[in-house]
């Protein structure tokens, strides 16, 4: 479902590749998605931005779909992200909880064990490998413990760091100014937010694009 409304998010819809431009895939949750278009925009004319067609959840997922995300195609630089979803609590239903009701779907040390084996599979498709840091897990999230996103965040910049993957930390990029970019008591956005972000994931894929094969 769109962030903004019933229907398919347009961030998920299939786009018809500009040919000889290099193909940018962002791999992750609903804040990729919100960050999805305009990344695209700032883009145009330099890179083909592509994202899964739906919300790549969290890493264990990642590892059951990465072979269909990343299909047969050739791709310049990928940009993931993992985390929101790995941190969430959950019932036995499957619906959000509180945490001190709920089972969460991925300690930390399982996800670093998932980030280093998503790593080692996504550097196989020949691309420039981006990952970005989970943004913050505010007081009131449904089903997350507030802050829980740093011991998550250290844990990927440990893994990075040991498999020489650039780190982009978008969760300082909101934690900078909260009140502004980010909605009350949700994980999720302003939109605002999401356009402070897609300056910086543009920013840091046209360099990635620049520094060439």
């Amino acid at each position: 479902m769109s962030l903004s409304g019933p229907g398919p998010d347009p961030a998920l819809l299939p786009i018809h590749d500009t040919p000889d431009l290099p193909r940018v895939l962002l791999m992750g949750d609903s804040i990729s998605m919100g960050y999805t278009l305009p990344v695209r925009a700032r883009l145009q004319g330099l890179a083909n931005v592509h994202h899964p067609a739906e919300n790549c959840g969290d890493t264990g997922r990642g590892l059951r779909r990465l072979e269909m995300w990343l299909g047969s195609s050739r791709w310049d630089v990928i940009y993931f992200n993992f985390g929101l979803h790995d941190l969430k609590y959950l019932d036995a239903a499957g619906h959000y909880v509180a945490p001190e009701v709920g089972t969460q779907v991925t300690t930390v040390y399982q996800y670093g064990r998932n980030l280093r084996e998503l790593v080692s599979r996504l550097k196989s498709s020949g691309a420039r490998l981006i990952f970005a840091t989970t943004t913050p897990v505010p007081r009131g999230s449904p089903g997350r413990l507030a802050h829980s996103e740093g011991a998550y965040n250290e844990e990927a910049r440990r893994v990075m760091r040991d498999l020489g993957i650039l780190v982009d930390d978008l969760h300082r990029r909101i934690a900078a100014d909260p009140m502004r970019f980010q909605l009350p008591h949700n994980v999720h956005l302003t939109p605002s937010g999401y356009d402070h972000l897609a300056n910086a994931v543009a920013e840091t894929v046209r360099v990635a694009l620049s520094a060439g094969p």
